[in-house]
């Protein structure tokens, strides 16, 4: 049912994925190794600041040049910044690596899901993004767990090499897919292209509520990951098993992509957005209330099926509403939401917790508090916002 295309984007994601989030458990220990352990938080945040700084362009350049060109800068930006992380022997110098290496995620997503949006017919859209998203999974999963086994028994050069060469294969196969960009529309790179003339340019005023949900439901996204690595150490999940809430998590966002992925194309993007949203919120609070092991990675496995859940219905929601010509333009207006709200997570974590075990209950809480306002605020809009372009047009 569908394209080799489809496929071989999905491959390229589980690379891409694999690549940058097989650092993610060791780079607090690292950061602190070279004495900046008090900037934990920046790991993630300043990582999302340039993601987010970067979609206004890669949104324009998707729709001018194309998808694919848009897709190789941001596999190529991953392959250099992991080759770099070695050379990093400095607060300062790591913490302008993770800056440049948010480019990467600035520019590859966007082009993937425009690209998506391309060869795939709007009833099954939802399902689409779903198996994306379990390609997207696959890589988070076995991203961190691979990670810390090559840390536990190699060293971290090793690691970050590693996830140099996984983000050069995920170029390598995206050269072997077809431009979908139409080609009335596409232009040849100039400089000119990143000059931005007006906000629209930047922002596609049809999918500003599914952009503002997506910055508070994805809030506990940099939140959690910020804090996890440690949550783990507490609980006297190290070495090797320090990558189990990656696991958990993305295993059964997994399973709810498979299983439930043509959820939102049967019942509607609205309704599976607020049940998804109880989910995350009980995830949230069995990580705040429920300080064990147990507790803890069941708290993975709930925020995975929320999120599951969640991830895709906004990213099909967000094409329904946009126009084909600027469809590039409306995924960056949702990502650019998604970096925000991981970005504020992030840095809300960092503030929050402090290097204090004792603080990441508050944590969790404030996350919750985050999805809750989400909630609150599709009920109030459900009405008011169309299900799909055609109802707009």
């Amino acid at each position: 049912m569908y394209t080799a295309g489809f496929w071989l984007m999905c491959l390229s994601s589980l690379l891409f994925f694999m690549s940058f989030n097989m650092l993610l458990p060791e780079l607090p220990d690292y950061l602190t190794s070279l004495g900046g352990g008090e900037y934990k938080g920046y790991i993630i945040a300043l990582f999302t600041l340039t993601a987010g700084l970067s979609r206004p362009f890669s949104g324009k350049l998707a729709d001018t040049v194309g998808r694919i060109p848009v897709m190789v800068f941001g596999s190529l930006v991953c392959f250099i910044c992991g080759f770099f992380y070695p050379f990093t022997v400095t607060v300062v110098g790591f913490l302008g690596l993770r800056l440049l290496h948010g480019f990467s995620t600035g520019f590859k997503p966007t082009g993937t899901a425009a690209y998506i949006a391309d060869i795939v017919p709007l009833a099954r859209r939802g399902e689409a993004m779903g198996l994306l998203g379990v390609a997207g999974s696959l890589g988070m999963a076995a991203g961190p767990t691979l990670g810390s086994w090559l840390a536990a028994h190699f060293t971290l050069d090793v690691l970050f090499y590693c996830s140099s060469g996984l983000a050069l294969l995920s170029l390598i196969v995206q050269g072997t897919m077809t431009e979908t960009l139409a080609p009335a529309q596409r232009q040849r790179f100039s400089w000119k292209l990143l000059k931005i003339e007006s906000w629209q340019e930047v922002v596609e005023p049809r999918v500003l509520v599914p952009a503002a949900a997506t910055l508070l439901f994805l809030l506990p996204f940099g939140a959690i990951f910020t804090v996890v690595p440690d949550q783990s150490r507490v609980l006297g999940l190290t070495g090797e098993s320090k990558g189990l809430f990656y696991l958990c998590y993305t295993a059964a966002s997994l399973v709810v992509r498979l299983l439930a992925g043509r959820a939102s194309d049967r019942y509607g993007r609205v309704p599976v957005l607020i049940g998804s949203s109880f989910v995350i919120i009980a995830s949230l609070l069995m990580l705040a209330l429920a300080p064990s092991v147990t507790g803890f990675l069941t708290g993975a496995v709930l925020f995975g099926l929320g999120t599951g859940l969640n991830s895709p219905t906004i990213y099909a929601w967000t094409v329904d509403l946009s126009h084909p010509e600027r469809r590039g333009r409306a995924v960056s207006t949702m990502y650019m939401a998604l970096e925000a709200g991981i970005g504020i997570g992030a840095l809300l974590a960092g503030w929050v917790f402090s290097n204090e075990p004792a603080h990441l209950p508050f944590v969790h809480l404030a996350s919750a508090g985050s999805v809750l306002c989400g909630l609150i605020f599709l009920l109030a809009t459900r009405r008011r916002v169309p299900a799909v372009l055609e109802e707009v047009a």
